[in-house]
């Protein structure tokens, strides 16, 4: 239910716009009735009050019946054109205040906050609240849609809530137009409502981000903050908030960077687990050693010289914002054009990185480099998602897209927060062990597009489980996962995390037994997670994934078939 705050202003609204108009019309309506029940008629006797009523209640709507017994007489006449008249004058000017009442700016406000609050409440499903729906906000309302996990929507451009109202989501999700920073705002989207999840803040000045997260934290103690700062400064009175994810693009980029050069192979994994477009499992794109051009030195510049710097890559850089007291061998003062790419040492180059803050730079500097020379790693930086169809028509080997980027981290840790730690954990694996992940997605999902959820076992959606190991059975992973029409085949999915008494196992073995309260990440389509969440809640289909036997559904027959029957639990 809305707050009384809200129906209290709308209402004061309407009475401030209102109050004339309706006290004219009575004062108009209330005159014409009293006297025509006053003027005698035919008959020697007055109209009477119910009468009166009627006859104005008739004319006001103009349809006229005039079943009134009795002619009127010449003084009932002349009132009743009077009153008319008068009638009109009032209705005229009770119109115009109610289009000027449902044009005021104040009063659409308002009754659009009532209305958002009220539907904010009748969410039933877990939900995200996202302050600020530009490129990086709408690409995250598009993944938790396309995950079928609901989210509000807050931002200031009324152009944006608009274009919210237009999209074809699978979800509810409800946009407000009004100031995210502003506490009242918070509140009305669900803050306090006990499926709120997170609250992730995209809004482009990272002082309002920090003002939201703050003011969310007092608000509600318990709910997750997400926000994204590029700033040190900022990132450190984030870190100082309680259950606060900072998400830096420029530094996710420099270890996507790193994870490409140092590491191709993980690098399409992490990819291709996030949801990207045309990625090549079985591409290896091994860059040779050798010098490195890095065009732009900004925020995300020096994120990237130092990540290239940890891996021994020697850089030049080029940059008109350069300064000459710090100038030194690797650095030239300009723009990334023909001239100063050739000083660079563009022929001799291995890889080149694009990262202006100007899209139309950046497509100039690869027109340029590629002109010199076609063979070297391209590195892009697309800064408006709305110049997608341009930067893939570009054929680069790698583009970072600030806001596609923050909104699937984002997402991830949204939908499966403990992938984040195997992707950290392959990284610190030798690359066989990368091969062998790859191999097993490969076999499990046979070319499916991956899906990935986290399923908490043992809880009131896997109460099958529960009943099997009350049974003392050995329940494992692996039958978990069979496939309910042919139980010596599996469902095209794999468990990626298991999570036991806070300790992660990565990629744990499929003979690993289940434990009430584990949490498991599984990697699969869209189909295996339905035919899973099948298994583990139907019991019939759990005792036949396990032993192999369908017992019968009858009260008889299976009281029988349990007593005689039913394999034994092993000790």
């Amino acid at each position: 239910m809305a707050t009384t705050s809200d129906l209290n202003r709308v209402t004061s609204i309407v009475l401030r716009f209102m109050r004339g108009p309706i006290l004219l019309l009575i004062v108009v309506y209330g005159l014409g009735i009293t006297g025509m029940s006053l003027i005698d008629g035919h008959n020697g006797r007055p109209m009477s009050l119910f009468h009166a009523f009627y006859f104005f209640t008739y004319t006001a709507t103009t349809t006229g019946f005039g079943e009134i017994p009795g002619d009127f007489t010449d003084q009932q006449r002349l009132w009743a054109i009077l009153c008319l008249y008068m009638g009109v004058v009032a209705w005229l000017y009770a119109i115009g205040s109610i289009i000027k009442l449902v044009q005021n700016p104040h009063f659409i406000t308002a009754v659009a906050e009532r209305r958002f609050a009220r539907t904010v409440q009748t969410i039933r499903e877990p939900f995200v609240i996202i302050c600020g729906f530009g490129d990086t906000g709408s690409l995250l309302a598009r993944g938790l849609s396309d995950n079928l996990m609901s989210a509000v929507v807050i931002d200031s451009d009324p152009e944006r809530i608009k274009a919210l109202a237009m999209r074809d989501y699978w979800v509810k999700m409800p946009g407000l137009c009004g100031d995210a920073s502003v506490p009242k705002h918070l509140v009305d989207a669900g803050i306090k409502h006990p499926l709120c999840r997170a609250v992730v803040s995209l809004i482009p000045d990272e002082e309002l981000d920090l003002k939201i997260a703050v003011m969310t934290r007092f608000l509600n103690s318990k709910v997750r903050i997400i926000c994204r700062a590029t700033d040190k400064q900022q990132q450190e009175h984030l870190s100082h908030l309680q259950s606060v994810s900072v998400i830096d693009p420029f530094e996710l980029f420099g270890v996507q960077l790193r994870t490409a050069v140092t590491g191709p192979r993980l690098h399409n994994l992490s990819q291709w687990l996030v949801g990207a477009k045309s990625v090549d499992m079985d591409r290896q794109t091994q860059i040779p050693p050798g010098n490195w051009i890095l065009c732009g030195y900004g925020r995300m510049g020096r994120r990237l010289h130092k990540y290239l710097n940890s891996n021994d890559v020697s850089t030049v850089i080029i940059d008109p914002g350069l300064k000459e007291s710090k100038l030194s061998s690797n650095m030239i003062k300009g723009h990334a054009d023909y001239d100063n790419l050739l000083k660079a040492g563009i022929r001799d180059a291995v890889g080149l990185v694009a990262g202006t803050d100007s899209d139309s730079k950046n497509l100039r500097i690869l027109l340029s480099a590629g002109a010199l020379n076609p063979d070297v790693y391209m590195v892009v930086r697309q800064n408006h998602h709305e110049n997608e169809m341009v930067f893939n028509a570009a054929h680069v080997n790698l583009t970072m897209q600030p806001s596609l980027l923050t909104a699937r981290t984002i997402l991830l840790k949204l939908i499966s927060p403990l992938i984040a730690q195997f992707l950290d954990h392959l990284r610190a694996q030798e690359t066989a062990v990368t091969e062998q992940v790859v191999e097993r997605l490969y076999q499990a999902l046979a070319s499916h597009k991956p899906h990935l959820w986290t399923q908490k076992l043992c809880d009131s959606s896997s109460f099958a489980i529960q009943e099997q190991l009350d049974k003392g059975r050995v329940l494992r992973l692996e039958d978990l996962i069979r496939s309910p029409a042919d139980r010596s085949k599996s469902l095209n999915c794999l468990p990626m995390v298991l999570e036991r008494g806070g300790e992660a196992v990565m990629m744990p073995d499929l003979k690993a037994q289940v434990k009430p309260g584990d949490l498991v990440v599984f990697c699969g389509d869209t189909q295996s997670q339905q035919l899973l969440n099948a298994n583990i809640s139907n019991p019939y289909t759990m005792e036949y994934l396990i032993t192999g036997l369908e017992p019968p559904r009858g009260y008889l027959l299976n009281w029988v078939w349990r007593k005689w029957f039913q394999p034994k639990a092993k000790a």
